[in-house]
C-alpha cells in the first residue's frame, strides 16, 4: 500500500466529502425505543379518535394497507371512528417489536396482541405488521403501515 503522504489531494477531498454528508451518528437504542413509542402513539391516537394527535405521528405522505385495502391517514381514521360509534372496542398491543434503523429511516415489524369487543363479547385477536418511518426534524413519523390479521 502507498504511503498516506503520497495520495493525491483528490483522494482527500473525496474522503472528507463522504465524511461531512454521511447520516448523522444516532443513539440506536434511542431510536429503536422512540420508533416503538411512535407505533403505539398512532394506536393510543386511534383509540380516542383522536385525528391531531394521528397527525402528530403519521407523515403527511402516510398511507396503510390494512383489511385487504389501502386507506391514507385520515381514511383510515374514519374507518376507525365508525367502527366505534358502531360500538366496536379495539385494544392494539405494540409486541415483539424488531426495528432497524438506518440514518433516517427505519422500519419495524411486531406482533400486535389485541382484541375486539362488541355486542356478541369480546375476541383476543392478533395482526402481522409492519411499518415504516422517516425522522423528521427530530421526531419520527410513520410513512407506511401494514397490517395483517392472523387467522
Amino acid at each position: 500500500m502507498r504511503d498516506i503522504r503520497y495520495w493525491p489531494a483528490s483522494v482527500f477531498a473525496l474522503l472528507f466529502a463522504l465524511q461531512v454528508h454521511a447520516a448523522p451518528a444516532t443513539n440506536r437504542g434511542a431510536d429503536e425505543a422512540a420508533v416503538v413509542a411512535t407505533m403505539q402513539a398512532m394506536f393510543v391516537a386511534a383509540t380516542d379518535d383522536d385525528l391531531p394527535k394521528f397527525h402528530a405521528v403519521a407523515a403527511e405522505n402516510f398511507y396503510a394497507y390494512d383489511v385487504g385495502k389501502r386507506f391514507d391517514g385520515d381514511a383510515l381514521m374514519q374507518l376507525i371512528k365508525s367502527a366505534h360509534a358502531a360500538g366496536k372496542i379495539y385494544v392494539w398491543r405494540v409486541t415483539q417489536p424488531q426495528v432497524q434503523v438506518h440514518g433516517d429511516m427505519a422500519w419495524i415489524t411486531y406482533v400486535n396482541e389485541g382484541s375486539v369487543q362488541d355486542a356478541a363479547g369480546k375476541k383476543e385477536v392478533t395482526w402481522l405488521e409492519s411499518a415504516v418511518l422517516k425522522k423528521d426534524k427530530g421526531h419520527w413519523r410513520i410513512e407506511f403501515l401494514h397490517s395483517t390479521r392472523v387467522p
